[in-house]
């Protein structure tokens, strides 16, 4: 996503001139110091959590430098050793990816789902239960949780897993066939309950980085990346030949349990639901195109007020 360029209000107050004066001439090879050191400080700023790590760690030097030592005057802080401090932890902090923290994020709102099918009667006339499992994620902590209606459609029982592991039944109390949406309510919800954050996709462009977080083949939670391919694409359902519109193509890897799933930004916030994938070959899986539904369109499946 586009970042927003932050400036600091505050510049460093001007020397005195007899401290000025008092400074020593610069070394032979002053002019290429700074370059060296703009260079280090790109690559930090391009990492602001290596940067700030080392702010705090100059905090505590400063802090240090200054205490009332017997006998010691207390030592200034050098630009020297600001730039020590910076490449240190730039060098030997591993800062962890976008995907990880977008990935943490929605983690806590996401829920496996569980759909009990009655299938083919077996040859003594009973109905074989069958469990289609798919994925969902909490927009409202009272235990509101959209999915896809293909996950639940036809299902005689449904039950969720929360990411604590709690596990409930629940009710579906709302579905949007146009879209492939539907509207669960668990009956039991942990006592911590996060929703997710969403957000509009109105700024939303082709080449944005997304991740794709779901139970394909029922292994998960699994976090998978990749980039918005296109927007307000159509998809017909090779199963009932419904056609969808407005869809969010992505290719970050998503395969069957992925449906409901939500399509997450940078920045943790849900874009989309997983919806289906394009594939079109007998084998239900992934070649590099996914669909999501907006998020709008979501929301107001679940009755929430348009952004």
């Amino acid at each position: 996503m586009r970042r927003t360029v932050l400036y600091s209000r505050s510049r460093p107050d001007p020397q005195p001139a007899a401290e000025v004066d008092a400074q020593p001439a610069p070394p032979a090879d002053a002019a290429a110091a700074p370059a060296n050191r703009a260079g280090r400080l790109k690559a930090a700023l391009r990492h602001p959590g290596a940067l700030w790590a080392a702010i705090g760690a100059l905090g505590a030097a400063l802090a240090f430098s200054q205490a009332p030592w017997p006998g010691n005057a207390p030592r200034k802080l050098t630009q020297k050793d600001i730039d020590a401090a910076v490449l240190h932890t730039w060098q030997n902090k591993v800062m962890p990816s976008q995907a990880t923290r977008a990935a943490a994020a929605v983690g806590p709102s996401l829920v496996r789902v569980e759909g009990v099918v009655e299938g083919k009667k077996d040859r003594k006339g009973q109905a074989e239960m069958g469990r289609g499992v798919g994925t969902g994620v909490v927009i409202i902590d009272n235990g509101t949780i959209l999915t896809n209606l293909h996950v639940v459609q036809g299902a005689t029982g449904i039950t969720v897993t929360f990411a604590d592991g709690m596990e409930s039944t629940a009710s579906v109390v709302n579905v949007r066939p146009e879209d492939d949406l539907a509207v669960l309510r668990a009956h039991k919800i942990p006592d911590d309950l996060q929703a997710a954050t969403m957000r509009s996709t109105g700024d939303l462009m082709p080449g944005d980085q997304v991740v794709a977080i779901g139970f394909p083949f029922g292994i998960g939670p699994s976090v998978s990346a990749g980039v918005v391919s296109g927007l307000k694409r159509g998809f017909r359902s090779p199963e009932g030949g419904q056609v969808m519109s407005n869809l969010i193509q992505f290719d970050a890897a998503a395969n069957p349990g992925n449906s409901g799933g939500p399509l997450v930004t940078m920045d943790g916030q849900v874009v989309g639901i997983v919806t289906a994938i394009l594939n079109p070959t007998p084998a239900r899986t992934f070649l590099g195109i996914g669909f999501a539904v907006p998020i709008e369109n979501a929301a107001s499946a679940a009755g929430q007020p348009p952004f």
